[in-house]
């Protein structure tokens, strides 16, 4: 018999993580594969591994401090230059390194909920939320949906409000920011809002952060701990951040989690001790760090990629008059692809699509989408793929609606 965190955990796999692996065991080519699956539906920046590949086979030898232990929550070394990277509102000494943003996700809701507490998140939101914030620390997620495909701070409000009239304990708000999976950049104000009713109803907020440097609009990120005039106190923002999205680096698992309230910090190095990010990672991506020119070219040229291959994204999705939801940051474009009134509807797509047409997206509802027939669409892969896979989906959806 095992225990009811091992059978939640077995129960609550992520579909996300289902679906990449199936796609990228059968992958497509049009040559050697053309049965293969057209992979959408996974969250990775594989437009940048050209200027990646020299950059990291040009990092020195390793030295024999990185073969040894070190301190389990990151080296001295490495947090200063995350925290450097990160902003003038990160000091070294707040910053927690982890063998990923998920096991930061894991760490900062062990730290702030007991088992049955609540973590209230706009929908849609990340689908990968419901295990990485719940799955082990037992929290318990409460959607807020909104009247349109933006956080809105009066939901939240009132999801908070209805939890407390149910007797549950809200502790905390989690946000993508930007979002994922819609590709928003939240502007200042709006996060203001979501402040102030974090301050007025006395919970913390969590801000997964990780695609804070791959925005290619026209509105800036602005971190939540560096908000200006957030009437939020400091030590109640709890920032993840890594190196998967903004440096197209997903198998390095190297995830940080800032807070500055002393509790949840202490609590955060002790979980730590289960999920380290290894001495040797963090050797390599500390010298990637330690190179500002190279870092400054780096994303200033992975953000017009981005923006590029957005566009050309958008043009087809244009070309087949489906709607979306304009993107300013992220990998992903937020579309509707079918009138569905149920998500019986969109699930039935959903397998046409991936079985059928061999094209691997992600319905709406793996993402809490208070709406039937949206689909979360990724780009950021080479352009032919983007091509073929939305050539095919749009014919479909044209043949269907005959």
């Amino acid at each position: 018999m095992t225990s009811a965190t091992a059978r939640r955990l077995t129960a609550g796999a992520p579909a996300i993580a289902e679906a990449h692996f199936r796609a990228e065991a059968d992958p497509y080519d049009p040559e050697r594969n053309p049965d293969g699956y057209l992979n959408l539906g996974t969250a990775e920046n594989r437009l940048v591994w050209d200027l990646l590949a020299p950059r990291l086979a040009a990092c020195p030898p390793l030295t024999g401090d990185a073969a040894r232990y070190g301190p389990l929550y990151g080296t001295p070394e490495f947090r200063r230059r995350v925290a450097a990277f990160l902003g003038p509102h990160v000091d070294p000494g707040d910053l927690v390194v982890v063998s990923g943003a998920t096991a930061a996700l894991d760490v900062v809701a062990t730290a702030l909920c007991d088992p049955g507490e609540v973590i209230v998140t706009p929908a849609p939101y990340y689908g990968a939320f419901d295990v990485d914030l719940a799955g082990r620390s037992g929290a318990r997620l409460r959607p807020a949906a909104g009247g349109a495909f933006e956080i809105d701070p009066a939901a939240v409000a009132c999801a908070i409000t209805e939890a407390r009239r149910d007797g549950l304990v809200v502790r905390a708000i989690a946000i993508s920011s930007p979002h994922n999976p819609l590709g928003v950049v939240h502007p200042r104000q709006l996060l203001r809002e979501l402040a102030q009713v974090a301050a007025e109803l006395d919970v913390d907020v969590i801000s997964d952060e990780i695609y804070a440097n791959c925005v290619f609009g026209r509105t800036p990120f602005t971190p939540m701990a560096g908000l200006p005039g957030s009437p939020l106190p400091a030590h109640r923002v709890h920032t993840v951040w890594g190196f998967a999205k903004d440096f197209g680096l997903p198998g390095f698992k190297a995830g940080v989690l800032h807070t500055t309230d002393p509790a949840v910090r202490a609590a955060a190095r002790e979980l730590a001790y289960f999920a380290p990010l290894s001495t040797q990672t963090q050797s390599t991506l500390g010298e990637l760090l330690g190179d500002a020119a190279w870092i400054a070219a780096f994303l200033a040229e992975s953000a017009d990629r981005l923006g590029r291959s957005y566009a050309a994204a958008a043009a087809l999705l244009d070309a087949h008059a489906i709607e979306y939801v304009p993107a300013e940051a992220g990998f992903s474009i937020f579309a509707r692809l079918s009138d569905a009134e149920c998500p019986d509807e969109e699930l039935r797509l959903w397998r046409e699509l991936l079985e059928r047409l061999r094209v691997s997206i992600l319905p709406g509802r793996l993402f809490h989408c208070p709406r039937p027939g949206w689909f979360r669409v990724c780009h950021s892969v080479p352009a032919a793929t983007v091509r073929t896979a939305l050539t095919r989906v749009g014919a479909h959806l044209a043949r269907a609606a005959r």
